[in-house]
């Protein structure tokens, strides 16, 4: 992921230390499990249609799982390779490949300048990336760069600004969601990602979008907790009418009344030519 001068998001390699790796690995393989990424991930894989032979490239992979996925569609001929800065995440991901038997390769880099020479790839996939990069545009560019003529690229990212949390005080709900707004370097990013592409020269081919829903019998209450103590730091909330907040989000769900939501996009484009 991107390097610049403000490095707010935990997946900067320079805001990475050993004992962050277990944590970021177990929050990427819980966004792995959720239905709701699963159903825009299987969309958007459809439409890219990354074919026998190609060469597939995985910018900011994470563990990985992307990347295995272009492997199997891909298959022998072709090649997967994912661009991951983090060591401690690209170890992960090297050994979730080799314990599946994938081709999948991986290999230190970072976003703003890719490790490969220019139309030089089939497939771009790039996953929840552009949110934690404060140069996003010139991300774009360089995925475009990379990218054959005829070759197809998938954005996918959430748009922190579609964060719902209900019932409660609008005003009181505004200000916890603004704090979500606070953790990214780029939180706008969903809504971005057509005019990012059409900069970059790219011809848009579809778009989609879905809803993170989630469930109110397994609320993540250190997260809303977290936000609600973001708000009252930065003087958005008392400290009253934070725990006023929390007290009805607990008993929202205790009767299954709470909605906790937001919106994750999804864009395929081509590079003309």
């Amino acid at each position: 992921m991107g390097e610049t001068t403000e490095h707010r998001s935990g997946f900067h390699r320079q805001n990475i230390g050993t004992a962050d790796v277990a944590r970021l690995v177990a929050a990427l393989d819980q966004q792995d499990a959720a239905a709701g990424v699963r159903r825009l991930r299987a969309w958007t894989h459809e439409v890219l249609a990354a074919g026998d032979g190609e060469r597939a490239l995985d910018v900011g992979c994470g563990t990985g799982s992307q990347t295995l996925r272009l492997a199997d569609a891909v298959g022998p001929a072709g090649d997967a390779l994912g661009v991951e800065p983090n060591p401690g995440l690209r170890a992960v991901a090297e050994e979730r490949a080799a314990a599946a038997g994938s081709r999948a390769r991986f290999t230190d880099g970072d976003a703003l300048a890719l490790p490969l020479p220019g139309a030089s790839v089939d497939v771009v996939w790039c996953e929840r990336v552009l949110q934690h990069v404060t140069e996003p545009d010139r991300a774009v560019a360089e995925m475009a760069r990379v990218l054959r003529p005829g070759g197809r690229i998938a954005l996918l990212d959430t748009d922190w600004a579609t964060t719902i949390l209900h019932p409660g005080e609008p005003a009181v709900m505004a200000a916890f969601t603004a704090a979500a707004l606070a953790s990214a370097a780029n939180p706008h990013a969903g809504r971005e990602l057509v005019g990012r592409l059409t900069r970059a020269g790219l011809v848009i081919d579809d778009r989609g979008a879905q809803a993170l829903l989630q469930d109110h019998r397994s609320v993540p209450w250190p997260l809303v907790r977290m936000l609600g103590e973001s708000a009252v730091r930065r003087g958005l909330l008392s400290r009253e009418e934070c725990d006023r907040a929390y007290a009805g989000l607990e008993e929202a769900a205790g009767r299954g009344a709470l909605h906790m939501s937001v919106t994750m996009f999804a864009v395929v484009a081509h590079r003309p030519g």
